[in-house]
C-alpha cells in the first residue's frame, strides 16, 4: 500500500435533509450555516474536493432580516449585458418582488466559484412562504442559536 494515498473510510451515503426557518435569522448568520453545511464541514471527515447529499430547505424567505439600514442602503446590480443596460434595485423592494434573489446571492458569493460551488448550489431549495412540497423526506429542523 501506498504511504501517501489518502484513504476514506466507505460511510453510507444517505441523503440528508435540513430545514431552515428564514424569519428567525438575520441573512449573514442564517447563510453562512447554509454554506457550512452544504460544504460538509459540520462533518468528522471534511475534504474541501468532496460532496455529500445534503439538501437544505429555506422557508419563509420574504421575512429575512438585515441588520442596520441595509433595507434602505443595500443595492443590487444586474447588467443585461448591452450599453446602458445596468439595473440597480434595494433591498427592499428586491425583497417583495424577488425574495429568494436575497438568499440565492448571498450563498452564491459563499459558495466556490467552480463546479463543485454551482453542484453543492442545486441542493437548496428556497420558498417565500411556511409551505414546502418536501415533508416526505422529513428534514431535520435546524436552530442556529
Amino acid at each position: 500500500m501506498d504511504k501517501n494515498k489518502t484513504i476514506i473510510k466507505n460511510e453510507e451515503k444517505t441523503t440528508k435533509w435540513y430545514i431552515f426557518d428564514a424569519k428567525d435569522y438575520k441573512l449573514g448568520r442564517l447563510v453562512s450555516k447554509v454554506a457550512h453545511i452544504l460544504r460538509n464541514k459540520n462533518k468528522s471527515i471534511y475534504l474541501p474536493y468532496n460532496t455529500d447529499n445534503s439538501h437544505i430547505v429555506i422557508i419563509n424567505s420574504r421575512e429575512i432580516q438585515t441588520t442596520g439600514k441595509k433595507n434602505e442602503q443595500k443595492t443590487y446590480k444586474k447588467h443585461s449585458g448591452r450599453p446602458g443596460g445596468m439595473k440597480t434595485e434595494i433591498f427592499s423592494k428586491l425583497q417583495q418582488r424577488k425574495p429568494n434573489r436575497i438568499i440565492e446571492h448571498a450563498l452564491k458569493g459563499m459558495l466556490p466559484k467552480n463546479s463543485l460551488g454551482r453542484q453543492l448550489f442545486k441542493n437548496v431549495k428556497i420558498y417565500p412562504g411556511d409551505q414546502h412540497p418536501h415533508q416526505a423526506q422529513n428534514p431535520i429542523k435546524i436552530n442556529i442559536n
